[in-house]
Parts: C-alpha cells; structure tokens; sequence
C-alpha cells in the first residue's frame, strides 16, 4: 500500500509542482506569523492542502478546485493585519441615526431602530430560529459548492469564483466605509474604541439556550468589528440562490431562498446588521454577479483561465 503511493506521488507530482506547493505553504505561514501571530488555523489549513493534494489524484482536484474558497479565507484572515479604520474614518452615530430615520419603529412613545426593536421584544423561538440560520451562512454555501463540484466542476467554477468576487467587493466597501454594527451602538454608544474584540450579540441568546460556546468562539476570531457595511452574511445566499436558480435545482431553490430570507431576518434580529447593511449586502451580489456574468466571464483571460481550471480538476 505505501509502496502504491509512493508510486502515485512519483508519477503525478512533478518536482517543480511539489516545490512550488512547499514553498506557497511555508511562505504562508511566514507571511501570517509575521502579520497577525501564529494560529493553529492557519497550520491546520497547511497540513489539509497538502494531505489532499498528496493522498490520490481525486482528492488533488477537490483540494485544487477548493483553492478558491481558500483563497477567501485567507484574505479575510489577513484583514485582521490591515484594520480598515487606519484607512477612512468609523461611521457610528450617522449610521444610526440614518436607519432611525428610515426604518425606525415607534414603541410606546420612543422611536427605536429595527434592532432594538428585537432586542426589547426577543423571543426564544427567535434566538433559536436566528441561531440555526446564521450557523449555517458557510455551510450552505460550501455545501452547495460540493454539489456543484460533483454534478458540473464548470459551474462549481463560475458559483467559486463569483462568490470570491462577491466578497472582493464587500471587502473593498469595508475599506471605503468602515461601520459599526449595531451591538457595538448598544455596548459603548458612539464612542470611538480601537481593537474592540468581536461580539455575538444577540447570538448569545442561542448559545446560552443550548449550553454552548458556537458563536461566542467564532465572533472572538473576528477579523474587524467595523465591518458591518455591507452585510457580506446577506450576500453569500444571494450568489446561491442565483446558482440555484440558473442549475434548475427545483424544491431546493425553495430551501435557498428560505435560507436567504433568514439570514437578512437573522442579521437585524441578531443586531450583527442595520437593514441599510443588508441591502448594502445583496447590492453587493448583485451588482457581482452582474459584473461577473455580464461583463468579466465574457473576457478571453477568463475564458482562458476558466478552460484551464476546469480541464485541472475535471
């Protein structure tokens, strides 16, 4: 058995290919300790990509035609070494007062944006229900993009590489716009506070309901807390509901467009978002996909590049 993958590591990996995938990993690694400190997230990401890339040439293509995805995740990561406030000014207090103006709901007298709104009038069935579509805003697209990857890898690239698009998009906004979300409004008014650490806000409701620490760990890795604008959450079931739509996944299309109402309903009731960042958000992937569908695709380079890919992992 070690003897049959020895031989498929000599007859399918090049020497200049396992360098280069050697030299990318150790370079990431240095490049992240260097910029935000060494986290057992980022070896853990190293060890993944190589194991796959070295086991069987199936598992090379997955691991190849997931490389997007990682992408992602590694600029966002790096985000944390960039703060977006040491670019443009923090908006706070104009930021509510504008959803006040627009969206505000008058409660006994006073006029209250739609988070507080829920904060005061919160209910255990909404935490739950909240809890369960906000803990799914990554696996559901990634689990539609395995889908994707078995039935049609052609698809699986132009869903992959809008969905990066997309967030390019909301992460060049971040930098143009940086915001505050509404919990930070509630914790420490329009005071300024750099390096604020994340927070789950009204998420905590779900974790403290079923014992849990689901979402109080993963808002302590947030790379900004002033990146509320726009609700990149409300764009990811956007891109997959269009997918769905454009693969003619029939019921599932109902479940993606659920899912989609859910995670704009959950990003207010959860006071992670104002109702301009969810539109903020779905503009976001609309105009992506627009750009991406209309415009880039049609480009020669992308055509190329898209040929190449899919003859890669295919």
């Amino acid at each position: 058995m070690v003897k049959d993958h020895i031989t498929f590591i000599k007859n399918n990996t090049p020497l200049k290919h396992a360098l280069y995938v050697a030299f990318i990993s150790i370079a990431y690694l240095y490049m992240s300790y260097i910029l935000i400190g060494f986290k057992t997230d980022q070896l853990f990401l190293v060890v993944l990509f190589n194991s796959l890339y070295y086991a069987s040439l199936p598992s090379r293509k997955f691991i190849l035609g997931f490389l997007i995805f990682i992408i992602f995740w590694v600029i966002f990561d790096t985000m944390k070494a960039f703060p977006n406030y040491n670019v443009n000014d923090i908006h706070i207090k104009d930021l509510y007062t504008t959803e006040k103006s627009i969206f505000g709901i008058r409660d006994h007298g006073d006029i209250l944006t739609p988070n507080e709104y829920a904060q005061q009038h919160s209910s255990t069935f909404f935490d739950i229900l909240s809890g369960l579509f906000y803990i799914n805003w990554v696996p559901v697209p990634l689990l539609f993009a395995f889908y994707l990857f078995r039935k049609n890898r052609m698809q699986f690239l132009y869903f992959s590489i809008a969905f990066l698009f997309v967030n390019i998009l909301g992460f060049v906004v971040y930098y143009a716009y940086p915001a505050a979300p509404p919990w930070y409004v509630q914790q420490y008014g329009f005071d300024l506070h750099f390096n604020t650490p994340g927070n789950p806000a009204g998420l905590i409701r779900f974790d403290d309901y079923f014992g849990l620490h689901i979402f109080g760990s993963l808002y302590a890795k947030s790379s900004n807390v002033f990146a509320a604008m726009p609700s990149l959450h409300s764009a990811y079931p956007v891109v997959v509901f269009y997918y769905g739509l454009k693969n003619k996944l029939g019921l599932i299309n109902v479940f993606f467009a659920l899912f989609m109402m859910g995670i704009w309903f959950s990003a207010v009731y959860s006071g992670h978002h104002y109702i301009m960042d969810v539109l903020a958000g779905i503009s976001c992937a609309l105009i992506g996909l627009l750009l991406f569908e209309r415009i880039l695709v049609k480009q020669s380079f992308m055509r190329k590049f898209l040929y190449k890919y899919n003859a890669l992992i295919s």
